[in-house]
């Protein structure tokens, strides 16, 4: 795969000096053109062999274009904030916003390069660690991002004598360990591993580029026409993809909607696993107060137990309007200490937010081990409001289902406590609750314009929640449901349920110290 990149390929002073010139020319008029759009972002990763010029490339990037538009990255040894969260989260929280470029090294491929070739992960894991990066990289993409990959290569014999310089250089040798030494001498092995990551996760998404690194002036011309041509065929695609995108889902909403009238018409009207519910269920006043001592005590012991073992827990909350999502939340944080628990009230998402994929905001909400973050509405916003509202494309909303859940996958598999509440109600419950609210003056801000809206489509947010549960209840994280037509009956369920997950946590954590 290498042998192409050891071909000894020079391009001369002068000859540098006059390309130079005009690709610096041709990248920053592409750096305002991406900016002015303002539509898609830039992620650029700079990966390979020690020595062949990674950094020294970065830098006259950063030369050559605006560097205030530019956001470079590079990344080390994880520091305990950063092993306390899913490994993609730091990633996801560098990304840069659309009409910026994003510069990475030593990124999402130097772990599991690393780990494989000193032999801490196998094969099996090897392939998940890349399927997450792929998964990570077609999210990017799909949202409309250029994501590019260099892999800057010298032979090994190269490679010797680059150390060596950097060995004898008064000025630069602190940069050189024994480790630089050892990895040398594992040069076929890197190679090896090297094959495969770019074999596996090389896509038309995000395609790698091999790059001879021998020679500088070579490498750094190969380098920023690689990006030059990139960036001008991305640019042009993404002003034809968003007027096709337009124009599809215009004609998708149209007979989708035609559709829908056609079956209100027919005075049909979907069946929803909402109406499998008994929302007759209830508690009395008595049996209520008694519940909810136990159970906020329990949760309070199991809290400060999930704190002292370090298990971060996520509860998300989803409903209808006047659904009873508050007073359940405010049932939960009642007991617990507030120094380890975040209530996040999500709304529409800011400027700031609107500029970077939609899941970036919730990965910056992901808990330190040992805390709790408690979500009152959710990434599931993209396949409910933003779908019902026409916010999200039927294209966007549909492949959010797959990204959904490959994020709360990693959540779990970092041994998350994640829980998702669907907190419903009768149509005339909401009705009631709304006109409390209009005659409860502290009450009275709860209530909008935007609900009465909402409640006009109540058919169409019960299909989406439907849809949504369906595609989304996994075995590792399935949707609970509770009948909160009687608030005290909810507020229990919900709380036994937050209990009995913390417990099962505390135990396996026990276990596994006992091992």
């Amino acid at each position: 795969m290498f042998q192409t990149a050891e071909l000894g390929q020079k391009v001369s002073k002068k000859e540098f000096k006059q390309q130079e010139l005009v690709l610096r020319e041709h990248l920053l008029s592409l750096q305002h053109q991406l900016q002015k759009q303002a539509r898609c972002q830039v992620v650029l990763d700079f990966a390979g062999v020690r020595g062949a010029g990674k950094g020294t490339s970065v830098n006259l990037l950063n030369k050559w274009m605006d560097e205030r538009y530019i956001v470079t990255q590079a990344y080390t040894e994880a520091s305990d904030v950063e092993r306390e969260r899913p490994r993609f989260w730091r990633f996801w929280r560098d990304l840069p916003p659309k009409g910026q470029i994003g510069i990475y090294l030593s990124g999402r491929y130097s772990r599991p390069l690393i780990d494989y070739v000193y032999g801490n992960i196998d094969q099996a894991q090897f392939k998940h660690q890349l399927d997450r990066i792929n998964n990570f990289e077609k999210d990017l993409a799909d949202d409309g991002a250029l994501v590019l990959k260099y892999w800057m290569h010298i032979s090994r014999d190269v490679q010797k004598k680059r150390l060596k310089m950097l060995e004898k250089d008064p000025l630069r040798s602190w940069r050189m360990s024994e480790l630089d030494w050892k990895h040398w001498e594992m040069y076929d092995k890197f190679i090896e591993a090297a094959e495969q990551i770019i074999s596996y996760t090389n896509t038309g998404h995000a395609p790698w580029e091999i790059i001879e690194g021998e020679d500088l002036r070579y490498r750094s011309l190969r380098v920023g026409e690689i990006l030059q041509q990139s960036l001008e065929r991305h640019l042009m695609k993404e002003q034809i993809r968003q007027k096709y995108l337009t124009e599809v889902r215009k004609e998708v909403y149209e007979k989708v909607t035609a559709s829908h009238s056609s079956a209100a018409e027919n005075g049909s009207r979907p069946i929803t696993i909402m109406d499998g519910l008994d929302l007759s269920r209830e508690l009395d006043k008595k049996t209520y107060r008694k519940e909810l001592k136990v159970q906020q005590a329990r949760l309070a012991l199991l809290h400060q137990q999930a704190a002292a073992k370090k298990i971060p827990s996520i509860l998300v909350f989803e409903g209808v309007d006047a659904g009873g999502k508050g007073g359940a939340i405010r049932r939960i944080t009642d007991p617990l200490d507030a120094r380890y628990y975040k209530v996040y009230p999500f709304a529409a998402p800011t400027d700031v937010e609107k500029a970077h994929h939609y899941l970036w905001r919730f990965w910056h909400c992901i808990p330190r081990a040992g805390r709790m973050s408690i979500f009152d509405r959710s990434w599931y916003g993209r396949v409910l409001v933003e779908r019902i509202e026409r916010f999200a494309g039927d294209d966007e909303w549909r492949r959010a289902f797959a990204e959904i859940n490959d994020f709360e996958d990693q959540l779990i598999e970092h041994d998350i406590v994640l829980l998702k509440f669907w907190l419903h109600i009768s149509k005339d419950e909401q009705l009631s609750r709304f006109k409390a609210r209009e005659e409860t003056p502290y009450k009275r801000w709860k209530l909008g314009d935007e609900d009465w809206r909402n409640r006009e489509r109540w058919d169409d947010y019960l299909l989406a929640a439907h849809e949504m549960i369906q595609q989304t209840s996994v075995k590792n994280s399935p949707w609970i449901l509770v009948e909160n037509e009687n608030k005290a009956f909810g507020r229990i369920k919900v709380l036994s349920a937050v209990c009995d997950a913390l417990e099962a946590a505390v135990v396996r954590k026990e276990s596994e110290e006992g091992h």
